[in-house]
């Protein structure tokens, strides 16, 4: 090989000839023939150190191996097959283009026949006996909800409650002896944590797939009483229901909802935390209904500006924008312009934070607020009253007393729905399948005006109503659907 490369080949030859040159290449060699073992014995273990390095960082970002968690857990995943009959056709939906004049007249059409329907999603079982969590908007509107388990087999769930704030369905299987989950606890997680969910995507049962935590105590737009876990997991429809756990094999959150701009997965995926999720089974199971915590305050968030103006070191907490009068903040002395800091304890950073604290709060139990009012820090011990959002159940799903024959969740009217019906009448919001109300053809957003020829003025009233009501042969009952008035015959058992 050539050490030197010159252009001029006459000078080339003349140093190659001479002895100078010479006494180089022999030099070179010298050493070469000397120090090559040595270079060879550091070369390999560079290499050697090389190749360690690498294999210990690969195994530092390498993926658990999920095979245990879903041999020993995933049993007690089920697939939730529901079936029910549609509402009338929304045009609005399948004609986006049409210009408002058109618009406006298949929007007036006649209401269509409903027609038979069908969906999948998921959910898991929390107890030997058969109880089963899944998502509430799973089983709306449904007349069936038919379970699969691992090996096949199939039961018809009873809907034991169902709370839509939420998002969270309690059912019931008549079995015994079933592969439970192992529930874990969501306020022990962290962002970065691996994750998997299991569920039926577009009916493709017990499909695992992983992930991380993206986020935690995310907030969603119309979504104030469920901090969100967020993950990178995919989740498509008929996720839904399913369980995310975390690494140790305990569900952490129930899959509920996704982000996406063309309906399947876009590396935005929701959960709803197990904690919020089973206090919801819990009230669910006992009563048949969920209740509440209230506060009775207007908030919105601090930016930089607010905070200087507050006194605040930085943006933070849950800026007081008006106090309800008559309300738990109104009597612990909460003032409008009030920024509260943290609730029991657990600090605030941004307003959408509080409502969830509140809501998990039981009614009557005391609560501590620590406010910043007027350059300085306070605190204020308020009582959580009850919030009255209207929505109760005539007749609890599964409850076999003598009230329960209907088998509706009911809510109070609105201002602008009592205008149609006079002043009367209670909003239809869950269905059982296979109780009365379902035998009778009534359906989920329909105004019950009266029952038995009475008229329905509240939902206590009605729960009342039911109480008195004969049992084992049909009487009329008179509803409102699309503003058309229309009876039907009712039979309790």
């Amino acid at each position: 090989m050539s050490v030197i490369t010159l252009k001029d080949r006459t000078l080339s030859r003349l140093m190659v000839r001479s002895g100078a040159l010479q006494q180089s290449v022999a030099h070179a060699k010298y050493v070469r023939a000397r120090y090559s073992k040595k270079a060879a014995e550091l070369a390999a273990t560079l290499v050697i150190c090389c190749f360690t390095l690498l294999a210990t960082t690969t195994h530092a970002f390498e993926a658990p191996d999920y095979e245990k968690l879903v041999s020993e857990q995933g049993k007690a995943v089920v697939k939730v097959t529901v079936t029910g009959r549609s509402g009338p056709v929304e045009f609005n939906n399948q004609l986006p283009n049409l210009p408002p004049q058109f618009r406006y007249f298949f929007e007036n059409l006649p209401e269509q026949r409903p027609q038979p329907t069908s969906g999948f999603g998921s959910g898991f079982i929390i107890s030997e006996d058969g109880y089963i969590v899944t998502n509430a908007h799973v089983v709306d509107n449904a007349d069936e909800v038919l379970i699969q388990l691992t090996d096949r087999s199939e039961y018809i769930a009873e809907i034991v409650g169902s709370d839509e704030r939420s998002d969270i369905a309690l059912l019931k299987i008549e079995a015994s002896g079933l592969p439970t989950v192992t529930i874990g606890d969501s306020n022990d997680i962290n962002v970065g944590q691996w994750v998997l969910a299991i569920g039926s995507p577009f009916g493709f049962e017990y499909t695992a797939t992983q992930g991380i935590i993206s986020a935690v105590s995310r907030s969603l737009p119309n979504e104030n009483y469920v901090p969100f876990i967020q993950t990178d997991a995919a989740v498509n429809p008929g996720n839904s229901g399913g369980p995310l756990f975390n690494t140790d094999g305990e569900v952490i959150g129930v899959n509920a909802q996704i982000y996406s701009r063309s309906g399947g997965f876009m590396g935005l995926s929701f959960a709803i935390p197990v904690n919020v999720a089973m206090s919801v089974v819990d009230q669910l199971k006992t009563n048949g209904y969920v209740s509440r915590g209230w506060l009775g305050v207007t908030i919105q968030n601090v930016d930089q500006a607010l905070a200087e103006s507050f006194g605040l070191d930085r943006p933070r907490g849950a800026l007081v924008a008006s106090v309800t009068n008559n309300s738990p903040a109104a009597a612990a002395g909460v003032q409008t312009g009030d920024v509260i800091l943290s609730f029991n304890g657990t600090p605030v950073s941004k307003s959408s934070e509080l409502p969830p604290l509140v809501g998990l709060v039981p009614v009557g139990d005391e609560a501590e607020l620590e406010v910043q009012r007027q350059n300085k820090t306070i605190t204020l011990n308020v009582t959580i009253a009850e919030l009255d959002d209207g929505e109760r159940v005539a007749g609890a799903p599964g409850n076999n007393s003598s009230n329960s024959g209907l088998g509706i969740v009911a809510g109070e009217l609105t201002a602008s729905q009592k205008e149609s019906t006079g002043g009367i009448g209670v909003l239809i919001q869950q269905v059982q399948p296979g109780g009365a109300a379902a035998e009778a053809g009534m359906r989920s957003g329909d105004v019950l005006v009266s029952l038995n020829q009475t008229d329905v003025e509240s939902v206590s009233q009605l729960s009342e109503l039911v109480k008195e009501t004969p049992r084992d042969r049909p009487v009329p009952v008179l509803i409102q659907r699309n503003n058309q008035p229309l009876f039907s015959a009712l039979t309790l058992q």
